[in-house]
């Protein structure tokens, strides 16, 4: 075997582990190991690459830092894209509560339309726990036949500059291919290099249940009119996701580019907007402790020689919502189908075929997020965008992650214009940011 550069490291709330370096080999490997996939993280998209592996023949092992069952702050909402992906996929729905379409509302004008019957996703969308969907696609991966190893943390390994493997404590587990599907990037995505652009927006949100007799609805609602407790506009916005099972995920998310995003309170924020809810959704006290997350929206590089980031690590969330299971889902399925065509090229194949499916939108949405940073600019845009039912219907779809490169009809059309004005504004719109 050859020498691969190692060094021991201590990683936060696991054993000693050892993590690439320019330094020697330390010698500490006693077992060895080896996958055609390896892939670290069994969220959405690490279960999702995994799945595909295994029904493509593919021997591959799944390494989850967490215990089976465990949650993720999430906001649980399955767009019709995700919906289709998990069809794709095979995933059995019949647990989470089906969604049929989107209440907006924008100061005194609330708009509740349908998902639309496009012919591209299902008309309908879901709400399913996170501890829920990501046990049964953890489980189907297992069904599958990857080997699905729990409480493991496992950082990449390199031979030259070519991902080879991982280790995992002193065992050396190597692979023609590494998938990090690790969510908002952390250590390992740092040694690939997978790491936020500096000075692109990123999103935080928080999140907690509580019980209403609205349980069931099957329109989720969204506030696009939310303010910090000094009054100031936020550029995000307020959710009720009902679940089915007798509570609502309540949340709220807010992008870096707002004027004092750094003072920003998120549990102030979220229960000025409960205050605002709890009336019309009759909501009893919180169930739990109200979490938050961070919301990862560009990266410096999704792939290189032996690997693949996917997912949140990979940048991939809309700006716009904050969402990403869908597009989690999808680039797993991308990476490994590319993959499977031909492993060498198999890294630059998946990230022609994301960029071309998705950086044109996620571009867009990221200059937009600047637009909407300056409060003017913010309240007017909430206005048009609710403010009549055509507009609304485009509103939905970016909602819904239902635009992207191969749109069809007025939804593609708004999408390359908007695209073309913002990239001309941009310049302007970040010396002038709201957050200074």
């Amino acid at each position: 075997m050859r020498r691969l550069r190692l060094v021991a490291a201590r990683a936060t709330g696991a054993p000693d582990c050892l993590i690439a370096s320019p330094s020697e080999h330390t010698g500490r490997v006693s077992a060895y190991e080896e996958f055609d996939v390896v892939v670290i993280g069994a969220g959405p998209a690490g279960s999702a690459a995994a799945i595909r592996a295994a029904r493509a023949g593919l021997r591959v092992v799944v390494f989850e830092r967490g215990r089976p069952g465990r949650d993720k702050v999430c906001g649980d909402g399955l767009t019709p894209r995700a919906v289709a992906a998990l069809d794709e996929l095979g995933i059995d729905l019949g647990d989470a509560h089906r969604i049929d379409g989107l209440r907006m509302i924008a100061n005194r004008t609330t708009r509740e339309l349908d998902w639309p019957a496009n012919g591209r996703f299902p008309s309908h969308g879901a709400v399913w726990t996170r501890r829920e969907l990501d046990r049964h696609l953890a489980e189907a991966a297992e069904k599958a036949g990857a080997d699905v190893r729990w409480e493991c943390t496992a950082v990449p390994v390199f031979d030259g500059d070519r991902v080879v493997g991982v280790e995992v404590g002193d065992r050396l587990v190597r692979s023609g291919l590494t998938v990090l599907a690790t969510g908002a990037p952390g250590a390992a995505a740092r040694l690939v290099g997978a790491e936020r652009v500096a000075g692109e927006p990123f999103g935080l949100a928080i999140r907690t249940y509580a019980e209403t007799p609205r349980h069931a609805e099957r329109h989720i609602e969204a506030c696009l009119t939310i303010r910090s407790s000094d009054g100031t506009a936020v550029p995000g916005y307020g959710w009720m996701f009902p679940v089915g099972d007798g509570t609502v995920n309540i949340g709220v998310g807010a992008l870096s580019t707002m004027k004092g995003f750094k003072s920003l309170n998120l549990h102030a924020l979220l229960a000025d907007y409960r205050a605002l809810v709890e009336g019309p959704w009759s909501l009893g006290p919180d169930l739990e402790r109200p979490r938050a997350w961070r919301l990862p929206m560009s990266t410096r590089r999704r792939a290189g020689p032996g690997w693949v980031a996917i997912g949140d690590a990979a940048g991939l969330v809309n700006p716009m919502n904050g969402e990403g299971i869908d597009y989690g889902l999808e680039s797993g399925m991308v990476a490994i189908d590319a993959f499977v065509a031909d492993p060498a090229s198999a890294p630059a194949t998946y990230d022609r075929v994301i960029g071309e499916r998705f950086d044109e939108f996620l571009r867009t949405g990221r200059r937009f997020s600047f637009l909407i940073g300056h409060p003017l600019l913010l309240r007017s845009g909430l206005r048009l965008a609710v403010g009549t039912q055509g507009i609304a219907r485009l509103t939905l779809a970016v909602m819904g992650n239902l635009v992207d490169a191969d749109t069809p009809g007025a939804a593609g059309r708004t999408l390359r214009v908007a695209d073309r004005a913002l990239a001309a504004a941009d310049p302007l719109l970040r010396r002038t940011r709201a957050s200074g």
